[in-house]
């Protein structure tokens, strides 16, 4: 520095965000060492925020669902679950939640699967105004029939961002549900779940869609896919099932939906 002197900074430490402040200091409140469960209401966000003197988000369910499938809990919740275990929010009735500690695991891709290629069906108006979310997504799976592609099944879609209940969850929400018939007409229930951008695939959505279709469909073999978007437009596809509150990946496959002038037919062909 021109004067000899260290440059000093001002700057007061950043403070966490509002949603960060209130989950947390709601599981403080309410854990103890040693337990695996720690339940807490809806209620208790706006109790928690007056505390706090911050202002109470607009959409309660905005903050719960941001650390349900979006962002990572804060690193004070974190550092308490037992080794091999992570912590995560789960519905247990009618705004009633439950921070619970499951073996810890990520569904992430795997970056040294190859991409099988797919002519592009996608309309190109879709693509000019598509934004990249799990809404894009969702469009591109279904204009290129990849949920038929990927479990050698025919398959509709019966709706999408279907908004139900479960018993002893409460309200749910399944980005898309299909219906599917194999060759031998048996009939399958098929909930997706889809994300784009930073969002993580999630045990409990896989876990609440399982049991939506176990009590909505019980005559249905279940099959729950996850897709989402990869590097250099790559789609990758999971399907799924649960073990002792583990998700295990049964089948992953990874897409890439091209012109069908760039596809090659020797590609289809065996190497020996």
């Amino acid at each position: 520095m021109p004067n000899g002197k260290k440059a000093t900074s001002s700057a007061k430490p950043r403070q966490p965000n509002r949603y960060v402040q209130i989950i947390e200091q709601i599981f403080a409140s309410k854990w103890e060492h040693g337990v695996t469960e720690v339940k807490f209401e809806r209620d208790d966000i706006k109790k928690m925020a007056t505390k706090l003197n911050v202002q109470l988000p607009e959409n309660l369910g905005d903050l719960l669902y941001s650390f349900r499938f979006r962002t990572a809990l804060p690193a004070s919740i974190v550092d308490t679950a037992a080794v091999g275990t992570e912590w995560v929010i789960e519905m247990q009735g009618r705004s009633v939640y439950a921070f619970r500690q499951v073996p810890l695991n990520r569904i992430k891709p795997n970056p040294d699967y190859e991409a099988i290629k797919i002519p592009d069906a996608t309309p190109e108006i879709i693509r000019q105004y598509a934004q990249g979310d799990e809404q894009a997504l969702l469009a591109i799976v279904r204009y290129n029939r990849l949920i038929d592609i990927f479990l050698g099944l025919t398959t509709y879609s019966l709706q999408n961002h279907l908004r139900t209940t479960v018993t002893g969850r409460g309200q749910i929400e399944i980005d898309e549900l299909y219906v599917g018939v194999d060759k031998n007409g048996r009939h399958f229930a098929i909930p997706v779940q889809a994300k784009g951008g930073t969002d993580q695939l999630s045990v409990v959505q896989t876990k609440q869609d399982i049991e939506f279709c176990a009590q909505k469909y019980p005559k249905l073999d279940c099959l729950p896919i996850s897709v989402q978007f990869m590097e250099g437009d790559r789609i990758a596809m999971f399907l799924l099932k649960v073990e002792a509150d583990a998700v295990k990946i049964r089948e992953e496959k990874h897409y890439q939906l091209v012109p069908a002038s760039d596809i090659d037919p020797r590609e289809w062909k065996p190497t020996i």
